[in-house]
């Protein structure tokens, strides 16, 4: 049964609220929770292992309640007031120096909020699943990097990897722009100056306009939003400073396209030149459920990556517009660090931590998949 007491009653001050919060967090934690859904009329769901489930030892959650707990989400990490329509994200730090991201959002005029655990350290490349090969763009002193994927995908995870490969190994000056900040990397080699939209930059484009004046060598964007930001990376990139940014895709063509296609439509073909010149590399992931037999417990989700490197052959293709031929120049790019989704899935079919069923149902090319497993399985025979 699940516990029909409501918090109506509960003490809605700041303290109270805090320690209310740190409770949840905590639960959310001993359960292995990724996600935690806090929602009026429910008592809290845990995302485990991908499956939403409900607390059912926490008690039911009333509406007044959450809106208390929303407002002071937002004012302790300075995201302003509850707004009247809509949805604000932000980041808190929680118990055994855990961090979560949150969204505060209206659902029938009632508000609601979820949160997502973050990593509490930073992991490798290899650690996610990620070609180690990609530190390689940690090297570069200018041009533009995309990491691409839907949400949820682990992108940030990502760029905070590479990032933190950077701050390890490079004397610079780092810029995050981020809404919220997610992941909190403290100067190592590197100066790390982390500003969070809304509360130390007005937005995206702002934040980066003013982050060329405070002499960057690398500029983290969060997010690539409006065509203004587009403008703005695409110029820093150009201009001597490398940049690392996240758009929603599918896969790495999609990604060129997508910024693309932003533009109007009589700016695209110096977009795709200027493109052809400051882009260095595209990361494409997924996350699937692993589900063959070697699977990893206490890692239920495995990343898919594509990625394609710009080099001669690449930003041609760009320039002209034949981003339909990238797929075939990523399948001989191996040279060059280039990785297709196929050829990731029959690695992750052939080390058993993807089932045959799964790996053939995500291909895109299922009896070139089919050859790919074969081929690796014969050559861990000999």
């Amino acid at each position: 049964m699940v516990n029909s007491e409501a918090v109506s009653g509960f003490d809605h001050s700041d303290a109270a609220l805090a320690q209310w919060l740190e409770t949840c967090l905590r639960r959310g934690l001993d359960r292995s929770a990724s996600d935690i859904h806090l929602s009026p009329g429910f008592c809290p769901y845990h995302r485990i292992h991908g499956e939403l489930l409900p607390d059912r030892q926490s008690p039911v959650l009333e509406a007044p309640f959450l809106r208390s707990l929303a407002a002071w989400l937002l004012a302790t990490s300075r995201r302003g007031p509850l707004p009247e329509r809509g949805s604000l994200d932000g980041a808190l730090s929680g118990p055994q120096g855990s961090r979560f991201r949150f969204n505060v959002y209206l659902r029938q005029d009632e508000w609601a909020i979820a949160l997502r655990r973050l990593e509490n350290r930073f992991h490798s490349l290899g650690e996610l699943g990620l070609p180690s090969d990609l530190y390689h763009l940690c090297t570069l002193h200018d041009g533009l990097i995309l990491v691409a994927g839907p949400t949820g995908a682990g992108k940030s995870t990502t760029l905070a990897a590479l990032v933190d490969q950077i701050n390890q190994t490079r004397r610079a000056h780092i810029i995050t722009l981020e809404d919220p900040i997610e992941y909190l990397h403290a100067p190592q080699e590197c100066l790390v100056s982390q500003r969070q939209i809304g509360a130390d930059a007005t937005d995206f484009h702002e934040g980066l306009v003013s982050a060329l004046r405070q002499d960057p060598d690398v500029i983290l964007v969060g997010e690539i939003r409006d065509l203004p930001t587009m403008r703005a990376a695409l110029s820093a990139a150009e201009t001597g400073h490398l940049v690392l940014t996240t758009i929603h895709a599918g896969d790495t063509a999609g990604a060129i396209e997508r910024l693309v296609a932003s533009f109007p439509a009589e700016e695209q073909p110096g977009i795709r030149q200027q493109l052809s010149l400051v882009l260095r590399g595209v990361i494409a992931q997924q996350l699937l459920l692993a589900d063959g037999p070697a699977r990893d417990p206490r890692s239920p989700r495995l990343p898919v990556v594509e990625v394609l490197m710009v080099n001669h052959g690449v930003a041609h293709l760009i320039a002209s517009g034949k981003t339909n031929q990238l797929a075939t120049a990523i399948e001989t790019g191996a040279a060059d660090g280039m990785q297709s989704f196929d050829a990731h899935l029959a690695q992750l079919w052939a080390s058993d931590q993807l089932t045959e069923a799964t790996a053939l149902h995500r291909a895109r090319d299922p009896q070139s998949l089919r050859d790919r497993h074969r081929l690796l399985r014969s050559s861990v025979r000999r």
